[in-house]
C-alpha cells in the first residue's frame, strides 16, 4: 500500500519581488512540512506550475488543469498535478523605488489585477484523473463554500488514501466532501496505463509522423514538442514514452519545460521535452533537435540529423495494421479527421456498409494502436531470449545479451536501426529487467511467446491479423480496467461561472496543526486496518521461438549438401596428409568458405580431428589449416555475428607444429591479422559464453536426468552456443546420429536459462552453507575463465615479429566497424605516397597488450561481481604473461625463418627488344588485381588471371611482370603486364587487404600507374628483402625521370652514350663573376660603347645581323603558364642569342636546304604547290602568291618555329622580323595549308601580345618604343592585307561545291540564328511593327546573311525562322529576302528604333563573307580595331587549357584504370562524365568543323591564334586538315601531317610528356593523345575514308610517350637540329652528302653514336611486311573529299585505347615481343603425341583477339603467304597482292550506288548540323563584342567642358579645351564627341568605365595610321566598315543584374571594410570597388566557382548596431567570404540574384 499523494502545496504569486507585474512563485503552505524519509521534497516546484513565468493580468482567467513531471536523482518519476486559478491584487498606482513608470511595464497596470494561485498534488503514481477529482473538490469547496473544512480535505488525501500496488483490488474512498470515488490498479505494474493519450497523439500527427518520431526515440535522438496546451504536451510525451513498450526511455524526461530552464536543451544527451507555443521562437537555434508542433500536425527534422529506416517487414506490418483499425466499426463524423482513416479501404467500394451506429471510443482504438506496437517489438526480437547469456545467478542473477549472434542469425547486421536499438540504455534496461528466467510474466512476455505462431497463422489467413490485434486491446484494457462493473462517481464541481465573481475571498491559510492532526489519524489507522495483498505469481518465463528455428533449415542443407562435402573431403586429405588431393579441391573449399554455414562446419570438422588427437601437424598440413583459418576469419566482420572466430578461437590455440626441439609454432601465430582480434565486444561475448558453458557444467549434476541426450552428444557441442545451427553442420558433416534422434534427445536438454530458472526457484529453500557454497563456486568459475581469456588475448594479440611494431587499432572504432581485417585506405588516390608504414604504429606492443587486456579484465569481472582481490590478482599477473610470452615468440620467429621455403613457381624470363637490358632481374611479387574486371572471372567471365605470382623485372625500356596466376584452375595461362618505364606517372606505397589464393600477403605493397592507362599493384615476395624493394623505387625514379633525352631508350638503346654535352654551354658561366662581366659586356656592345667582337663560332647556326631578345612574354590568358615551370630540354640559354654567336647563314648552303626539303613536312609545301626554297626563280614568279622564306632557317625569328615557313611572295622578310614581336614567341601567321578548289588558305599563329611591361621590354632596340610598336603594327596590318589578297574571296565570289548547295552558310544563317541569339524581352518590348519590307541598299552580293520576308505578327514578335537545311523555307529569289547589312530608314518611324534589326544588325555586322577569320581567344580579340584590318573578321572562340586537359586527363585515367573496384555512387560512365574529357574532344571537333567550313563552304582563309601556338593550335589546324584533305587520311599523309603540324612547329613533346627530370613537376599534359582521340573519333565515324586501321592510332599513341622512338622527342625543330639527327636520314638515297659539306652549315652539339630511330621507318617496315596498320575497308574512289563528322556527346565514344588490355602477352604495340610471346605460348600448347593443338580457345579479358582471329582479309593473306612457302614459290609483297585485287570483269560499269531522296536528306541534315556548329561558333564569338551592346540601356549624355587631355571613346581622337566641348555619360561616365553622339552604341552601364589597357596594345592601330599605311600603297579594300566596340571592365546594365554597398570581412583577424559590388552577369563575376565612383575593379569573384551562398548568424566580430539578419556567407571552391548588408531584405536580395546564376 502506498500513499495517493506525497505533498499538498499551494503557491502563489510573490508580490514581493514583483516589477511591474511580473514576478516568482512562492510557496505559501505545503503539507506535510516535514519530508517523508521515502520521499523528500523537490525543490523549485514553483517553476513548473507556472512554465512561462508568473505574470499578473488583467483578466481573471479560468481555473486550468495540467500534470508535470519531474524525475529525482535516483530516476524515480514524480508527477505534479497543478490547478491553477485566479485571485484579485489591488495595486496602488505608486511610482516603484527605483524610479520606473508604469510606462515601461511589458504588462499594462491596471487598479485591480489578477495573479495566479497553484494547488499542487505531488505523487508518484500517475493517476492523474483521481488527482483532478481531488484537486477539483478543493477548488469547489473553495469557492462555492462548502459546508467542509479545507483542512479535512487535504489530510484525508494525504493520510487517508492508501492505494494497493498493482494487481490489488479496487478501491472506493471519499475525501470528506460528499463525494464518491474509485481508483482502479493495474493488473501489471510493468505494462503502462495510456488511457486514450496514444490514440490523441495518432490523431494529432498521423501515422508516418508518429513512426518518424517512434523511430527518433529508439535511437537516442532529442525530440521537443509545442503546444499551446499544457495537458496535450504530458498526454503527447507519455504516449511517445508508452509506445516504446516494453523498453523503457532512460534520458531526460521533461514533458513540460518551464522557460528558465531551457538550458536543459542545450544538452549532448538525448531527451524527450515539450514547450508552450508562445515560448517555441527561443527555441529556434537548435540544430539537432526533431521539433514537433502538436498544433498544426508537423515534424521538422534537421538536416544534420539522420534517421534509420524502420525494419522489414515488421514496419510495413504495423502500417497496415494502423491503417485497417476496426474498418467496419469507424464512424465517419467522428474519425474522419484522424490519419488513420480505416475507411480508406473501403474509399472505392460500390456499395460501402452502412456506418456502425456506436463509434469506437478514443480509448478502444488507444488499445489496438498499442497492441499494434507491441507485436512490432515481438517480432522485432523474435529470438532474443536464445541469445541470452547466463553469467551469475546466485546471489543475484546477471545475465547479458550476445548482440552479435542475434544480429547475425536475424540477418540484421546491416540493419542500422535494430543496431542502435540493441545498443541503447533502453535495451539494457531491458536485458537487465526481463533477462531474469524466473519472474513474474507480463502482456509483453506471452505475446513474444506466441508471435512467431501468429505470424504463421495470419500469412495463410490475413483475416486473423485484425482479430489478433482485438484481443491484445481487450487484454490491454482489462490490464487497466479490470473491474468490469463500473462504479459511478460522484465528484462536486463548481457553479457555471463561479470562478468570475467579482466578490471572491482569496484563498485561506489552511490550519497547519488540524491538517497535521488529520493526516496522522489516518497513516495510525491505515497501519492498524491493512488490506491483504495477493502476492505476484513468479514462474519461469517462456523461451519463445528459439532464433535457429527462423531459418529454413531445409534450404541452408539444400543450398550446401555438395559444396560441406568436398569440404570435409579437403580436410580429411589434409590429416590423412594426402596434401596433393588436398590442394587439387583446395580451390573450391575456399569459395565454398564464403558461406556461414560452411565456415560453421570447417570448425566443427577441424574439432573433430583435435578430440582425434592430431592437433600435431607437419608444415604443410600446418599451411593448409591456417590458410582455411584466415580464409573464414577474412569472410567475415569483426563483429563475428556467426560465432566463427569464437570457434576458431580454441582451435588457434591447440593447433601447432614442431620447428625443433623444445619449440613449436600454434596456429594463432598466423591468424592474428584480422580485425575481429582487436574488437573488445567480440572478447567480451565470447568469455560470457564459455562462461556460461562451465556454469551449465557446474549445476549439470543436478540435472541428470535431463542430459541423456547431452551427454551422448556433448563431443559435438558448439563451440558458439547451444542455440546455434550444429544440427545443420552435423547432418551436412554425415554424423550417424539422425536428425530424428537428437531432436528427441534435445527436447528433454535443459539450457543455461531453465537451469538458471530452476536455480531461482529453489534459493529460498537451501541453508546458508549451500548457499555461500554455491556464490564460491560462481565466483570460482569466472574467475579461472577470467584467467584463461587473459592468456588467449596474450596469444592472439602480440604478434610473431615482436621487435617489429604492431598495428594499434582503436579499441571504440573497432567495436563499430565491421570491415574485414585488410580493409585499408590502400586504394584511395588521396592517400601520400609514404603512407603505411610508421603513422598508425606504436612502439612498445608489450605495453599495449596490457592495457587492452587489462581493459577487458576489469570490464569483464566488475560486471560478474568478481571479488576485487581476484581483479588485482589479474592485474598483477597480465604483465608477466606478457613477457613471458614475447620471451617465447621470440625463438619462434627466428626457428620459423630457418623453415625451408616453400615451393615456389619458377620466375619467368621476360621477352626483351633489342636493345633492351634488365637493370634489375626479375624480384618475385604478386601482381594483384585492381578496379579493372578484366582477369578476374567475375561479371566478364573467364578463368581468375589475377592475383598472380611472378617476378617483376626492370629494364631500361620497361616494367614487366611475367607470371602465373595463383588460382590453380588457371595456372597453366602466363600473366604478362607492362609498360614503358618513361609512362611511369605516380608511384605510391599501398596497404593491402587479404586476397585469395594468396596464403600470407604482406601489409603493404607498391601500386605503380601509367599516363598509358595501365596500373600495376604488386605486392613482393617475403622473399625480397627491402634493399631490394628500394633499390628497385630509385632505378625506376632513374630512369623515368633522365637528366637528357639521349639518356632514354630511343638513344642509348643500342649503345652507351657519350657524356652528355648539355653541362657545357654552364662552364662559361661557372662563377658569379664570370657570368656578371660578360652580362655587362654584352649590354655595353649593344648600347655602342664597346666594340663588337668578332663572330666566334660558338654555335655554328648563323643569324643575320641583328641583336635581340628571343624570349617572349606570357600572357596571363595563355594555355598554361610557363613562367613557374623548368627549362625545355635544349639549351635555354640560347634564348638570348647574340649576333656575334653565330657563323653564316644557311642560306650560303643549297644542300643543307635541299636536304631538309626532303623532309615530309617540307615535302607537302611542294605537294601544295607552294614552291621550293632550292629554286632560285620562286621570287621571280609573278603568279606565285606565296614562297617558302628561309628567314628562320638559323632560327633566329623563332625558335620554336620550323626552318623552312610559307609566307606571302610580296612580303619581305625584313618586315617579317619586325612584326613577328607582335605575337607570342614570335609566332606570326604562317600559311600551313591551301584548299584546293577555293584556294582558301589555313594559317596558323600563336595569340597577339598585349601591351604590358613585357611587350614593353619586346620593342625593337634599333628604335623608340612608340616608333617600334607603331612599324609592327603597320607591318603587321600589311602582312595580313597580303593574306587577303592572296585570297580568291576577297575579290570574287565562287561557285560553293554541288554537295553544299542545299545548305551553305547563306542559308543556314536563316535557321541558325533565331536559337543563337538569345532572347531579350526588353528588345521585344521596344520593338515597332514594321511598315515596309528590308531592301538591300548595297550590293547583295556583300552579304551572305538574308532573311526572308515575313509578316510581322501579334504583339511585335519578331517571325520564327526556319528550320535548319528545311526546303520548303528556303528563300526563292531576292525579291523575298532582304539583307541585314543595311536596313532601310523606313523601320524607323518617329524616332523609334527596331531594336531587334539593331541587334542583329550590329551582332551579325561582323558574319559578312570576308576574306580572313581570324579565330582567338576572347582577351586577346577584344581590343583589336577591325577597320585597321579590311576584310578580316576577328572571332573569340572558346578552348581548353593545357590545365584543363592535365585535370580532365587525371580523371580519365581513375575512371578507365581504377585502383579500386567501382561503386555505384561513382560508376565508370558517370567518372568519365567528370573528367570531362569527351567535352574537350568535342570542343577541338567544332573548332576543327568550323574552319573546314569557312574554307571548303565560304572560301574564307582561317587564321589559327590560340595561346602560344603550339598545343590547342596545333589541335585544331591538324584535325582541320584532315577533314579536308584526303591525303592526310593515307598513311603517308598522317605522317606528313604529324612531321609538319606537330614536330616542325614546335609542340614541345619533351615538356608536355615529362621526358626528362626537369620537366616532371609541370604534369603530363596529353595534347597530343586529344588529338589522336579525335582522329579515333573520326576514323570511327567514316572507316572508309582512312588508308590506315584503328591499330594504327592506339600504336602511336603508345609510341609517342615510350621513349623507344626518337621522333617525339625535344621541343622544336631547334632542337632537333641541335641533337643532329634531324638532317640526317640514314635510309635515303637519292642525296647523299660527304659529312663535310654538312659540317659546312651545321655541326651537331651532340655527338651520339646512336642516333635513335624514327617511328615512320618502324611504321614503313612493318607494313611493307604484313597488314597490322592497313584498314582493309579504305575506299579511296567513294570516299567524300572533305568529312563533316558529328561532334555531339551522343556521338562520341570513349576510345578502346583506354580500357583494354592484353594479359596473355603484354601490349601489342610492342611488336617483336607479342609475336614472340604467342610464338612460345603455341609451342607449349601440344597435345600428348606433341602435335600442335588444332583448338584455339580465345577468352576476350586474356587474349588480343584481332591477334588470335585476324579479318578475312589478312587471313587470306596470311594462307596466300603460307601455300607460296609451301610450294617453293617467290613471296609476294602482300601490298602487290592487294593492289591486283579487281571487281568481277564486266561488273564494274554496271555497279553504281542509288542514292534516294532520304539518303540525300540525311547527308544533307548531317551537313546542317555541322554548319549550324560553325555558325554557333562565330556569332558566339560576335556577341562577345558587337552585339552585346544591344542587350542594355542608352546613355544619358551631358555637354561637359573637358579640362584635361581625354580621348573620345568611340572614334579614339582627342577631346579636349574651352572650344572643343564633348558629351558625357552623367551614368557611366562614356565620353565623345557631338558628331559621334549618334554612332555610340546603347550600352550604358550606369558604372564607371575603365580604360583597357588591351586597347592601346602593340597588334591594335588607331585609325590616324590609315593614312601611314595608305603612304606605303598597301593593298587597302573598300569594304564596309565596323563600328568600333571599345571593351569597359562593367558590362551592359542587363548584365549588371544586382549593384550596391555591401561590408565585406578581409582575411583572418582583418576588419569589416565597405566596398560597392556589382554582380556581372555576362562575365559572371562579382566585382567590387572602393566606391561606386571607382574606376579601377580592387578584385572580384568568380560566379563559376561559387558553391553556395547563405545567410548566417552569430558571425564573430560583427560591426556594432548591424542586424544580425543581414549576414551572408558565399562558399567558393578556394575559399569563403563574409558579407553584411545594410538590412535582412537587401541581403536576401543579394543572396537571390546570386542564386540565379549558381
Amino acid at each position: 500500500m502506498s500513499r495517493l499523494a506525497d505533498y499538498f502545496i499551494v503557491i502563489g504569486y510573490d508580490h514581493d519581488k514583483d516589477r511591474n507585474g511580473s514576478s516568482e512563485g512562492r510557496i505559501i503552505q505545503r503539507f506535510p512540512e516535514t519530508d517523508w524519509e521515502s520521499c523528500p521534497f523537490t525543490q523549485s516546484i514553483e517553476l513548473f506550475c507556472r512554465p512561462i513565468g508568473w505574470t499578473l493580468s488583467a483578466q481573471r482567467q479560468p481555473p486550468e488543469f495540467f500534470v508535470a513531471v519531474l524525475t529525482d536523482i535516483d530516476a524515480d518519476r514524480h508527477y505534479l498535478s497543478v490547478l491553477t486559478f485566479s485571485e484579485s491584487v489591488a495595486i496602488s498606482p505608486t511610482k516603484s523605488d527605483d524610479g520606473d513608470s508604469e510606462e515601461d511595464s511589458a504588462v499594462t497596470i491596471h487598479s485591480l489585477m489578477y495573479s495566479p494561485k497553484c494547488l499542487v498534488l505531488v505523487s508518484r503514481l500517475d493517476y492523474f484523473e483521481t488527482f483532478k477529482n481531488c484537486l477539483g473538490i478543493i477548488y469547489t469547496a473553495y469557492v462555492d463554500k462548502l459546508d467542509v473544512q479545507l483542512e479535512a480535505l487535504v489530510g484525508n488525501i494525504l493520510g487517508c488514501v492508501q492505494v494497493p500496488p498493482p494487481g490489488g483490488p479496487q478501491v472506493r474512498f471519499s475525501i470528506g466532501a460528499g463525494d464518491r470515488q474509485a481508483l482502479q490498479p493495474p493488473v501489471s505494474g510493468t505494462v503502462p496505463s495510456s488511457h486514450s493519450a496514444t490514440a490523441l497523439l495518432f490523431q494529432q500527427l498521423g501515422i508516418q509522423n508518429v513512426l518518424t518520431l517512434f523511430c527518433a526515440a529508439l535511437t537516442d535522438h532529442k525530440i521537443l514538442f509545442h503546444s499551446q496546451s499544457y495537458s496535450r504536451l504530458t498526454d503527447a510525451c507519455q504516449a511517445i514514452n508508452i509506445l516504446q513498450y516494453p523498453l523503457k526511455y532512460s534520458y531526460v524526461y521533461v514533458p513540460i519545460l518551464p522557460a528558465p530552464l531551457y538550458e536543459v536543451l542545450n544538452t549532448p544527451t538525448p531527451f524527450i521535452a515539450g514547450v508552450h507555443s508562445s515560448l517555441a521562437d527561443d527555441t529556434a537555434d537548435l540544430v539537432d533537435v526533431i521539433v514537433v508542433d502538436l498544433d498544426g500536425g508537423s515534424v521538422h527534422i534537421p538536416e544534420c540529423v539522420n534517421l534509420p529506416t524502420l525494419p522489414e517487414p515488421m514496419v510495413s506490418r504495423a502500417k497496415k495494421a494502423l491503417t485497417m483499425i476496426d474498418i467496419s466499426s469507424i464512424s465517419t463524423c467522428t474519425w474522419s479527421e484522424m490519419v488513420m482513416n480505416a475507411d480508406l479501404l473501403m474509399a472505392d467500394y460500390a456499395f460501402p456498409p452502412p456506418s456502425p451506429k456506436k463509434p469506437p471510443s478514443l480509448e478502444q482504438k488507444d488499445k489496438e494502436i498499442r497492441a499494434i506496437f507491441i507485436r512490432f517489438f515481438a517480432e522485432l526480437l523474435t529470438g532474443y531470449r536464445s541469445c541470452l547469456t547466463v553469467i551469475r545467478i546466485h546471489p543475484e542473477p546477471f545475465i547479458t545479451f550476445h548482440k552479435a549472434n542475434f544480429l547475425g542469425h536475424r540477418g540484421m547486421v546491416d540493419a542500422e536501426f535494430v543496431v542502435r536499438v540493441l545498443e541503447g540504455m533502453g535495451f539494457g534496461t531491458f536485458v537487465a529487467e526481463r533477462g531474469n528466467p524466473y519472474r513474474a510474466c507480463d502482456i509483453f512476455d506471452e505475446v513474444y511467446a506466441n508471435i512467431h505462431d501468429q505470424l504463421t497463422v495470419e500469412s495463410a489467413d490475413p483475416d486473423k491479423v485484425m482479430e489478433h490485434i482485438k484481443d491484445l486491446a481487450k487484454q490491454l484494457h482489462t490490464n487497466e480496467s479490470p473491474n468490469p462493473q463500473p462504479y459511478v462517481q460522484k465528484v462536486p464541481k463548481p457553479t457555471e461561472g463561479a470562478y468570475n465573481r467579482i466578490h471572491q475571498t482569496p484563498f485561506p491559510i489552511l490550519d497547519s496543526e488540524n491538517v497535521h492532526k488529520i493526516l496522522r489519524e489516518g497513516i495510525e489507522k491505515q497501519n492498524i486496518n491493512k488490506i491483504p495483498l495477493r502476492p505476484h505469481q513468479v514462474r519461469i518465463v517462456p523461451m519463445g521461438t528459439p532464433i535457429t528455428a527462423l531459418v529454413d533449415r531445409q534450404r541452408i542443407v539444400d543450398n550446401n549438401a555438395r559444396r560441406l562435402e568436398v569440404l570435409r573431403n579437403c580436410i580429411n586429405f589434409v590429416f590423412d596428409n594426402k596434401i596433393s588431393d588436398a590442394r587439387i579441391i583446395f580451390p573450391a573449399v575456399l569459395r565454398a568458405l564464403k558461406s556461414r554455414v560452411a565456415r560453421l562446419a570447417l570448425t566443427q570438422e577441424l574439432s573433430y580431428h583435435i578430440r582425434s588427437n592430431r592437433a600435431v601437424l607437419e608444415h604443410q598440413q600446418f599451411d593448409l589449416v591456417v590458410k582455411l583459418l584466415n580464409c573464414c576469419l577474412q569472410n567475415d566482420s569483426s563483429m563475428d555475428e556467426n560465432g566463427v572466430a569464437a570457434a576458431i578461437l580454441p582451435l588457434a590455440t591447440t593447433f601447432y607444429r614442431r620447428l625443433c626441439t623444445g619449440i613449436i609454432q600454434f596456429a594463432y601465430t598466423c591468424v592474428q591479422e584480422h580485425a575481429v582480434w582487436q574488437n573488445m565486444q567480440f572478447w567480451e561475448a565470447a568469455f560470457y559464453l564459455d562462461v556460461q558453458k562451465q556454469i551449465q557444467q557446474l549445476y549439470a549434476p543436478h540435472f541428470e536426468e535431463n542430459h541423456v541426450g547431452d551427454k551422448r552428444d556433448s563431443f559435438q557441442s558448439s563451440p558458439t552456443h547451444k542455440n546455434s545451427e550444429l544440427n545443420v553442420s552435423k547432418n551436412c558433416n554425415g554424423q550417424s546420429v539422425t536428425q530424428e534422434k537428437r531432436s528427441s534427445y534435445r527436447a528433454r536438454e535443459m539450457g543455461a536459462l531453465e537451469i538458471a530458472a530452476e536455480q531461482l526457484r529453489t534459493w529460498p529453500t537451501l541453508s546458508e552453507e549451500k548457499k555461500a557454497e554455491m556464490i564460491s563456486n560462481e565466483e570460482s568459475t569466472v574467475y579461472s575463465q577470467a584467467i584463461h581469456y587473459a592468456n588467449r588475448m596474450v596469444y592472439m594479440r602480440v604478434p610473431l615479429e615482436t621487435q617489429k611494431t604492431m598495428k594499434a587499432l582503436s579499441p571504440d572504432w573497432e567495436s563499430t566497424s565491421n570491415s574485414n581485417i585488410a580493409s585499408s585506405l590502400a586504394d584511395s588516390e588521396s592517400i601520400d605516397a609514404e603512407s603505411g608504414y610508421d603513422e598508425m604504429e606504436i612502439c612498445d606492443v608489450g605495453a599495449s597488450v596490457i592495457k587492452f587486456v587489462t581493459r577487458f579484465v576489469d570490464k569483464v569481472c566488475n560486471d560478474s561481481r568478481v571479488t576485487q582481490e581476484h581483479i588485482k590478482s589479474l592485474h598483477q599477473m597480465i604483465p608477466g604473461v606478457v613477457a613471458m610470452h614475447i620471451e617465447t615468440l621470440e625463438a619462434v620467429n627466428r626457428e620459423s625463418k630457418r623453415l625451408p621455403p616453400i615451393q615456389k613457381p619458377k620466375i619467368l624470363k621476360p621477352t626483351l627488344l633489342p636493345g633492351e637490358e634488365v637493370v634489375i632481374d626479375g624480384l618475385r611479387v604478386y601482381l594483384l588485381p585492381d578496379g579493372r574486371e578484366e582477369g578476374l572471372g567475375g561479371n566478364m567471365g573467364g578463368p581468375t588471371l589475377l592475383p598472380a605470382e611472378g617476378a617483376i623485372s626492370l629494364t631500361n625500356y620497361r616494367i614487366i611482370f611475367k607470371g602465373t596466376p595463383c588460382d590453380p584452375l588457371a595456372c597453366e595461362q602466363i600473366v604478362i603486364r607492362s609498360f614503358p618505364i618513361s609512362t611511369l606517372t605516380k608511384e605510391k606505397l599501398v596497404k593491402l587487404q587479404y586476397t585469395p589464393h594468396i596464403d600470407q600477403l604482406p601489409k603493404e605493397g607498391l601500386q605503380l600507374r601509367a599516363c598509358i592507362f595501365q596500373l600495376m599493384k604488386i605486392a613482393f615476395d617475403e622473399e625480397v628483402s627491402p634493399d631490394d624493394v628500394e633499390a628497385f623505387r630509385k632505378l625506376s625514379t632513374k630512369y623515368r625521370s633522365p637528366t637528357n633525352v639521349f639518356m632514354t631508350f630511343a638513344f642509348s638503346g643500342q649503345a652507351v652514350p657519350q657524356p652528355s654535352a648539355m653541362l657545357k654551354p654552364i662552364e662559361k658561366n661557372a662563377s658569379l663573376k664570370n657570368f656578371a662581366k660578360k652580362t655587362i659586356m654584352r649590354t655595353a656592345r649593344k648600347a655602342g660603347i664597346a666594340k663588337q667582337k668578332a663572330p666566334k663560332r660558338k654555335y655554328v647556326l648563323p643569324t643575320p645581323p641583328m641583336s635581340r631578345r628571343s624570349m617572349s612574354p606570357r600572357s596571363s590568358a595563355g594555355s598554361d603558364s610557363e613562367s613557374d615551370r623548368p627549362a625545355s630540354e635544349a639549351l635555354d640559354d640560347l634564348s638570348i642569342i647574340d649576333e656575334g654567336e653565330f657563323g653564316r647563314s644557311w642560306l650560303s648552303d643549297p644542300k643543307v636546304i635541299e636536304k631538309l626539303m626532303e623532309r615530309p613536312g617540307y615535302q607537302d609545301y611542294i605537294r601544295q604547290g607552294f614552291g621550293d626554297p632550292s629554286d632560285g626563280t620562286v621570287r621571280g614568279k609573278s603568279t606565285e602568291q606565296f614562297r617558302v622564306s628561309t628567314i628562320n632557317s638559323n632560327f633566329s625569328v623563332s625558335k620554336s618555329y620550323p626552318a623552312l615557313l610559307v609566307v606571302p611572295a610580296n612580303f619581305p622578310d625584313d618586315s617579317i622580323r619586325k612584326f613577328a614581336r607582335t605575337h607570342r614567341q614570335y609566332r606570326f601567321p604562317v600559311v600551313t595549308w591551301r584548299h584546293p578548289r577555293t584556294k582558301a588558305l589555313l594559317l596558323r599563329a600563336s595569340g597577339f601580345h598585349g601591351r604590358g611591361l613585357m611587350g614593353m621590354l619586346k620593342s625593337d632596340p634599333t628604335t623608340g618604343t612608340s616608333t617600334g610598336e607603331i612599324s609592327a603594327t603597320l607591318h603587321q596590318e600589311r602582312y595580313f592585307s597580303c593574306i587577303v589578297s592572296a585570297t580568291p574571296n576577297s575579290t570574287k565570289s565562287y561557285k560553293p561545291s554541288y554537295s553544299d548547295s542545299l545548305t551553305s552558310l547563306d542559308s543556314l544563317m536563316l535557321s541558325g540564328v533565331q536559337d543563337i541569339l538569345p532572347e531579350t524581352p526588353e528588345v521585344v518590348r521596344r520593338s515597332h511593327p514594321a511598315t515596309g519590307s528590308m531592301r538591300n541598299i548595297n550590293n547583295p552580293k556583300s552579304s551572305f546573311l538574308t532573311l526572308p520576308r515575313r509578316t510581322r505578327t501579334l504583339r511585335n514578335a519578331w517571325p520564327t525562322f526556319s528550320r535548319i537545311g528545311s526546303i520548303r523555307e528556303k528563300p526563292r529569289g531576292n525579291s523575298n529576302s532582304a539583307t541585314l547589312d543595311h536596313l532601310s530608314p523606313a523601320l524607323h518611324q518617329n524616332g523609334g528604333v527596331n531594336d531587334r534589326a539593331d541587334l542583329l544588325h550590329t551582332s551579325v555586322q561582323g558574319l559578312k563573307r570576308v576574306a580572313l577569320y581570324v579565330l582567338g581567344e576572347k582577351t586577346q580579340m577584344k581590343g583589336i580595331k577591325v577597320e585597321s584590318f579590311p576584310k578580316c573578321d576577328f572571332i573569340p572562340v572558346d578552348f581548353y587549357e593545357v590545365r584543363h586537359v592535365k585535370a580532365s586527363f587525371k580523371k580519365l585515367m581513375r575512371a578507365c584504370v581504377p585502383s579500386a573496384p567501382l561503386t555505384q555512387e561513382t560508376g565508370f560512365l558517370k567518372l568519365v562524365e567528370e573528367s570531362e574529357w569527351l567535352l574537350q574532344v568535342q570542343n577541338i571537333m567544332q573548332l576543327a568543323g568550323a574552319t573546314v567550313d569557312l574554307l571548303d563552304v565560304q572560301g574564307s582563309s582561317v587564321m589559327i591564334c590560340l595561346e602560344d601556338g603550339w598545343d590547342c593550335t596545333t589541335q585544331v589546324v591538324s584535325v582541320s586538315q584532315l577533314l579536308l584533305d584526303p591525303y592526310y587520311r593515307t598513311i603517308e599523309g598522317f605522317k606528313c601531317l604529324v612531321e609538319k603540324e606537330w614536330l616542325s612547329f614546335g609542340h614541345r613533346f619533351t615538356h608536355r610528356s615529362n621526358q626528362t627530370v626537369a620537366n616532371q613537376a609541370s604534369g603530363f599534359a596529353p595534347m597530343f593523345l586529344q588529338f589522336l582521340d579525335v582522329v579515333h573519333q573520326i576514323h570511327h565515324q567514316f572507316p572508309l575514308s582512312f588508308e590506315f586501321n584503328q591499330f594504327f592510332l592506339r600504336f602511336i599513341a603508345y609510341h609517342y610517350v615510350s621513349n623507344r622512338f626518337r621522333t617525339f622527342m625535344m621541343d622544336n625543330e631547334y632542337e632537333r637540329v641541335e641533337a643532329g639527327w634531324l638532317i640526317d636520314d640514314r635510309r635515303s638515297s637519292k642525296i647523299n652528302h660527304d659529312q663535310s659539306d654538312l659540317d659546312g652549315g651545321f655541326v651537331p652539339r651532340y655527338q651520339q653514336s646512336n642516333q635513335g630511330l624514327s617511328i615512320w621507318d618502324y611504321i614503313e617496315k612493318h607494313h611493307r611486311k604484313s597488314t597490322v596498320f592497313m584498314n582493309f575497308l579504305y575506299s579511296p574512289t567513294d570516299q567524300d573529299s572533305v568529312l563533316r563528322p558529328y561532334s555531339n556527346l551522343s556521338n562520341l565514344r570513349i576510345w578502346d585505347f583506354y580500357l583494354t588490355e592484353d594479359l596473355a602477352h603484354g601490349p601489342a604495340y610492342e611488336i617483336e615481343t607479342t609475336n614472340k610471346e604467342i610464338q612460345i605460348s603455341e609451342e607449349e600448347k601440344t597435345d600428348s603425341s606433341g602435335q600442335p593443338l588444332l583448338r584455339k580457345m580465345v577468352n576476350g579479358c586474356y587474349d588480343n583477339v584481332s591477334i588470335q582471329l585476324p579479318n578475312v582479309f589478312r587471313q587470306m593473306l596470311l594462307e596466300l603467304h603460307k601455300l607460296e612457302t609451301d610450294l617453293g614459290h617467290f613471296q609476294q609483297k602482300w601490298k602487290t597482292v592487294w593492289d591486283r585485287l579487281e571487281l568481277p570483269t564486266g561488273q564494274r560499269e554496271t555497279i553504281h550506288r542509288n542514292f534516294s531522296f532520304n539518303t540525300q536528306i540525311v547527308k544533307s541534315h548531317g551537313r546542317s548540323i555541322h554548319k549550324r556548329s560553325t555558325l554557333e561558333i562565330l556569332v558566339k564569338g560576335k556577341m562577345l563584342g558587337e552585339a552585346a551592346k544591344m542587350f542594355s540601356q542608352p546613355h544619358r549624355f551631358e555637354k561637359y567642358t573637358y579640362t584635361t587631355p581625354a580621348y573620345c571613346d568611340y572614334c579614339g581622337q582627342v577631346l579636349w579645351g574651352l572650344l572643343k566641348t564633348g558629351m558625357h555619360c552623367t551614368d557611366c561616365g562614356y565620353n565623345c564627341h557631338e558628331k559621334c553622339l549618334s554612332h555610340v552604341p546603347k550600352n550604358c552601364t550606369k558604372l564607371k568605365l575603365v580604360p583597357d589597357s588591351s586597347n592601346s596594345s602593340a597588334n591594335v592601330s588607331r585609325s590616324s595610321d590609315t593614312s601611314t599605311l595608305k603612304s606605303e600603297e598597301l593593298p587597302v579594300d573598300t569594304g564596309p566598315t565596323y563600328a568600333t566596340y571599345t571593351p569597359t571592365t562593367t558590362n551592359t546594365e542587363q548584365s549588371c543584374l544586382h549593384k550596391g554597398y555591401l561590408y565585406k570581412r578581409g582575411a583572418l583577424l582583418k576588419g569589416w571594410k565597405q566596398r560597392w559590388f556589382v554582380l556581372d552577369a555576362t562575365k559572371h563575376q562579382l566585382r567590387y570597388y572602393d566606391s561606386e565612383e571607382d574606376t579601377n575593379c580592387k578584385g572580384f569573384i568568380e560566379l563559376f566557382d561559387v558553391q553556395s551562398v547563405q545567410p548566417i548568424r552569430n558571425v564573430q566580430g560583427a560591426p556594432k548596431k548591424s542586424d544580425e539578419n543581414a549576414f551572408f556567407e558565399l562558399k567558393t571552391n578556394r575559399r569563403i567570404y563574409n558579407f553584411l548588408a545594410a538590412d535582412s531584405k537587401t541581403a536576401q536580395t543579394w543572396i537571390d540574384r546570386i542564386h540565379s546564376f549558381i
